[in-house]
């Protein structure tokens, strides 16, 4: 069915004020019943424009329902993704401020920074291997504006994939002579290890995830550019965050990254 014109601009003034206000709003969906993934989309580029104008600066996209389960739970059949701000990003070993957040959630992942551009259509993980410059390990902070995460595909896609803010490691490496989908991943939560997984979970090879959001922008007349950065996908389970919390994670052969949480969240 869609949504008018005048109901995505209310969506997105919406969503601009949770972000703003740090009070999360009712689903979207069942409250724009006729919402769909196309209006989802629009949704979110109006917020991501809205961004740029105030001179938010594009520095890559995220990757989100990269894992069968994670597909399988939101009864869609490909990944989604949304956009990485420069205000997003935080130093690695620092602190994340939860005020500034309202129900947030870390999730371990892969980093891949681009080298040189790539647009599809047309694109092949060979393209995307001879476009990446290194990758890293991450983290991935999310946080849906969304009451509860009571959330459908639709919800998370017009909430730019519920994404807030990200950590990257600052250790980089060559992909020659790595096997990503056999790298397990560990994470700690107050040094205790509570997730774990391996790169085979973001679509058998996180690789696949960059093939998929290149060829998908390539519908929109869009691509992705030399340096960006770009989020592959949840490796593990996401693990809610709390005052005084440390979090680490190791990716074999690409390193550990840690942050520390300081703060309430308000949710």
């Amino acid at each position: 069915m869609g949504l008018s014109k005048d109901q995505l601009l209310e969506i997105a003034d919406k969503l601009d004020k949770a972000e703003a206000t740090c009070i999360a709003i009712p689903s979207l969906v069942e409250n724009y019943p006729g919402m769909d993934e196309k209006d989802s989309y629009q949704i979110q580029w109006m917020v991501a424009s809205r961004a740029l104008r105030a001179q938010r600066h594009l520095i890559g996209y995220k990757i989100g329902l990269t894992s069968l389960e994670a597909q399988k739970h939101f009864n869609v059949f490909e990944p989604d993704y949304g956009h990485l701000f420069d205000s997003m990003a935080v130093n690695e070993e620092s602190e994340i401020y939860l005020s500034k957040l309202i129900q947030p959630k870390i999730e371990g992942e892969m980093a891949f920074v681009l080298g040189k551009d790539l647009r599809g259509p047309g694109i092949t993980l060979s393209h995307v291997m001879r476009a990446v410059d290194y990758v890293t390990t991450s983290f991935e902070i999310i946080d849906s504006r969304i009451q509860n995460w009571k959330i459908t595909a639709k919800d998370t896609i017009a909430d730019n994939g519920s994404s807030a803010r990200f950590v990257l490691s600052g250790q980089k490496r060559r992909l020659e002579g790595l096997s990503l989908p056999h790298l397990g991943m560990a994470l700690y939560k107050n040094n205790e290890v509570v997730v774990t997984g391996s790169g085979a979970a973001v679509m058998g090879n996180p690789l696949n995830a960059i093939v998929f959001l290149a060829n998908t922008l390539a519908k929109h007349d869009r691509g992705l550019l030399e340096g960006q950065v770009i989020l592959s996908g949840s490796i593990g389970g996401m693990v809610s965050m709390a005052h005084g919390d440390h979090f680490s994670v190791e990716i074999q052969r690409l390193g550990r990254v840690t942050i520390r949480c300081k703060g309430k969240s308000n949710e």
